[in-house]
């Protein structure tokens, strides 16, 4: 293991005033299992300050663990840790199988990216490569025993970095860059297996049934498909049935394989029977999810008409939905009034969310905030998170997924180059 793969340091980066943190998808996931962890959510804007302000020192990175020195406000330093549990071996073995088997996914890391559907195919096959809720365990000389101010800012830091190199968070998993990447080039001139022969004997399910107790265990389950299935072709010479439209039909059945796909993914993923289930969507919902599926403009107006939006108010869903899906859609469509005690929670978020003098103006409309003097709206979800939008052509538009922080959020609809 060389040098660079035991150990990665970073420089201090300059104050970054008014800026969001985390442009990438990745970078913001890494916030979220902060945030939604921390006991004390004062804790975490005390070290989003602090790291907005440059008092993080240089950070090193180590499998396992992430490491600053972070400089309070009164000029005393603490060493900060955040730490991160490593893949196991068989972990890291399933991760390459899952990056070989599509070109695209090394080729993505190669470009210093994290394509969403590696992350998806390593979860499925029992390798959750980005932190969730409790997997940032902090230690900190100060003393505290949760997240205090310092692991907080040194949590912002480091989703800057994730930013800038996935590989960072590859590394704190436990492989570094160049061993990683030796083992995929290794991997990739191995033989492909040959694939599981569907046709091998089973038992009958009645007999299975009365003779459970003992009959040998289940078999593993097959591996995921890399894409989803094809379906049928309606091209054929015979004429289609009256009001049939054979290219709709071709669209809603490749829209229903390809939702398939997703759902056996969740469903094969590590703790997916600790998630609550999905309500169903309503017609009007999922009309804007197979809008979303870039159909033809024949079947986009046919979706249009049927779920009651004009062409321009479709267009505004879809951008929601690819934002956040229902939840999103439901922020763009719906307006209601903030409980006072949400409301009073809010507004505390948005006094310490900018440092004093740099405080936007923002008129309040339910739980609509819109920038004075900008083409800029903050939208307060019904789960505490804000959503950005930006006015295009007299419309109000999303402009992103929700975040935490509504100064990133602010941010995001202002166009801020640096927010992804």
């Amino acid at each position: 293991m060389t040098d660079r793969d035991k150990e990665r340091t970073f420089g201090a980066s300059a104050p970054a005033r008014g800026q969001g943190f985390a442009q990438t998808w990745w970078g913001r996931a890494w916030l979220t299992a902060l945030e939604d962890a921390a006991l004390d959510s004062e804790q975490v804007r005390t070290g989003r300050r602090l790291a907005r302000a440059g008092a993080v020192g240089a950070v090193s990175v180590r499998p396992g663990r992430v490491t600053a020195v972070v400089r309070d406000r009164d000029g005393t330093t603490h060493r900060a840790d955040v730490l991160l549990q490593e893949l196991s071996s068989e972990q890291w073995e399933r991760f390459l199988d899952t990056a070989v088997e599509r070109a695209g996914h090394l080729a993505a890391l190669l470009d210093r990216d994290m394509p969403p559907h590696l992350v998806e195919d390593a979860a499925a096959a029992g390798v959750d490569l980005l932190p969730g809720l409790g997997d940032l365990d902090p230690e900190c000389d100060c003393g505290a025993w949760d997240h205090c101010g310092h692991t907080a800012a040194l949590c912002y830091q480091t989703a800057r970095l994730l930013d800038q190199d996935p590989f960072v968070l590859l590394l704190m998993r436990g492989r570094g860059e160049r061993a990683l990447l030796d083992d995929l080039q290794e991997r990739g001139r191995q033989p492909v297996q040959e694939p599981w022969d569907a046709r091998s004997e089973g038992v009958d399910a009645v007999e299975a049934y009365t003779a459970g107790d003992i009959l040998p265990p289940l078999p593993a389950l097959p591996h995921l498909p890399d894409e989803p299935g094809v379906p049928p072709s309606l091209d054929t010479e015979a004429a289609p049935g009256p009001g049939i439209d054979p290219a709709a039909l071709e669209f809603v059945a490749a829209s229903a394989v390809g939702e398939a796909h997703r759902l056996l993914a969740e469903a094969l993923a590590s703790g997916h029977e600790q998630h609550p289930v999905e309500a169903m969507p309503t017609l009007s919902q999922d009309a804007v999810r197979l809008a979303a599926g870039n159909p033809d403009e024949e079947t986009a107006q046919r979706l249009s008409e049927g779920s009651g939006r004009e062409r321009e108010e479709l267009r505004l869903a879809v951008r929601a939905w690819q934002y956040g899906g229902a939840a999103a859609l439901s922020v763009l469509e719906d307006e209601w009034a903030v409980p006072e005690e949400a409301l009073a929670r809010a507004r505390a978020t948005l006094r310490t969310a900018w440092d004093e003098g740099e405080r936007p103006r923002l008129r309040m409309a339910h739980n609509r905030w819109t920038a004075a003097g900008a083409a800029a709206q903050l939208r307060l979800g019904r789960d505490g998170k804000w959503w950005p939008y930006r006015k295009e052509r007299g419309r109000w538009s999303p402009a992103g997924p929700a975040v935490r922080d509504p100064a990133t959020a602010l941010a995001m609809a202002d166009g801020d180059p640096m927010i992804g």
